[in-house]
């Protein structure tokens, strides 16, 4: 028997980890590391936070993941609406935090904030978006979610490695924002709001397509429950 930890304790797991992710990416892009040592920080970054506390909420740290669980029935809508407002206000709090410890002006985030390339669609970068999303929560059921996965025990790994990729197949114009979260943290602090439904909806439907590839063609074994088309479960 699978127990579960306290509501409170795992959108406190969600908070914090979405808050120490942003702040290890925007802190990482603020030292003047260049865009490949980011990325590398976002993957290492959430490797570690999902060692320490993805027993405890499942380290999601990304509303894409959660909302792809909701959406394919494997969390409540109540639970699956909380884990999403823990994670934009651990974004919030993280770059806070970063511009606080900084002492730079909000104006100086507004690079931070996911921007189109030049000469760059919103469209062109939707898709690039939902691609990176898929890859990396496609990861996320494999090794995070299917108990028969290879990975699971050590499920940190694979994906830190996914997030690092993602990043880096989106490269520095699209602002590496494989997680709504890190659009949302920079975008309230500096009320910059461009193209947000690129930043919005592609990690979204990016997650909820990985997800269901997964469940509906792998069928996987989630909670000892053979999980496809005919049967859900809600862990």
């Amino acid at each position: 028997m699978v127990i579960e930890s306290p509501i409170s304790s795992r959108l406190v797991s969600e908070f914090v980890g979405s808050a120490l992710l942003l702040a290890v990416g925007l802190g990482a892009g603020a030292s003047g590391a260049d865009f490949g040592t980011v990325a590398l920080a976002h993957g290492l970054a959430i490797g570690a936070l999902l060692t320490a506390s993805g027993h405890v909420s499942g380290g999601h740290f990304n509303p894409a993941i959660t909302i792809s669980t909701v959406v394919l029935r494997l969390k409540s809508p109540v639970e699956g609406a909380l884990f999403v407002l823990a994670q934009l206000a651990g974004a919030f709090f993280g770059t806070v935090l970063i511009a606080l410890g900084t002492g730079r002006p909000a104006a100086d985030f507004a690079a931070a904030v996911p921007t189109l390339a030049d000469g760059q669609s919103a469209s062109a970068a939707f898709l690039l978006t939902v691609v990176a999303s898929f890859l990396l929560v496609w990861v996320v059921y494999g090794v995070g979610l299917d108990r028969d996965g290879a990975w699971f025990r050590v499920a940190g790994l694979p994906i830190g490695l996914a997030v690092t990729a993602g990043i880096l197949l989106l490269g520095p114009a699209g602002g590496g924002a494989l997680a709504t979260t890190r659009w949302f943290g920079p975008a309230l602090y500096t009320t910059s709001w461009n193209h947000a439904l690129v930043w919005i909806t592609g990690p979204i439907v990016g997650g909820i397509l990985a997800g269901a590839a997964y469940l509906f063609g792998i069928r996987p074994r989630i909670g000892g429950v053979v999980v496809g088309a005919r049967t859900s479960v809600e862990p």
